[in-house]
Parts: C-alpha cells; structure tokens; sequence
C-alpha cells in the first residue's frame, strides 16, 4: 500500500512539474529594411555580401548594384538598423537611406 502511495505521489509531482513549464515560445518578427549605398562595382557588393550575411540575427540580403540597394531581412530580437549601419560602416560602405518594408 506504501508503495502505491508513492507511486501515485511520484506520477503527480512529475505531472506537476510538466504542467508548470513554460510552453511559450517567442515568436520572431522578422524586419526588412532596404538600404541606398554607395556601391558602384560587383567587387563592393561582394564586400557587403561576405560581411553583412554574418551579423547577428540576419537572415538574408541581396545586392543590387545597378539600383546601390542592399535588403536584409533579420530578426529585430537580435539586431537592429543601427547596428547594420554600424557593420557597414566596418566595411566602408556608406549608407545614405534607409527604408522599412512589412
């Protein structure tokens, strides 16, 4: 009879604890912003294109040289435009606009 006790006393401290756990899982907003640069040549989008990729939170970018647009599409919960600016000014790529995309 003990050991029954303990048993049931067991499943339902094992319950308890499976119940209480945070479920939840944050969701990520994912921003687009489209920056007008300086870019002229394939050699300066190769630059962007070896460097941004590889900041935190970004999961994608494109370059177009003939428009000087770069877009990158990253997660707002682990980077933000002014960081983007910052990683291109680290490759000495100015940026002259920004524009926001839903």
């Amino acid at each position: 009879m003990k050991k029954i006790i303990a048993l049931f006393a067991m499943l339902a401290l094992v319950a308890g604890v499976a119940m209480a756990a945070p479920a939840q899982k944050t969701e990520k907003k994912i921003a687009t912003v489209v920056f007008t640069t300086d870019i002229d040549c394939q050699h300066c989008a190769q630059k962007v294109l070896n460097s941004i990729p590889y900041e935190k939170g970004i999961k994608d970018v494109k370059v177009d040289v003939k428009t000087k647009t770069v877009t990158v599409k990253f997660d707002e919960a682990k980077n933000n435009i002014e960081n983007l600016k910052k990683a291109f000014a680290g490759i000495k790529v100015k940026v002259t606009k920004t524009e926001t995309k839903e």
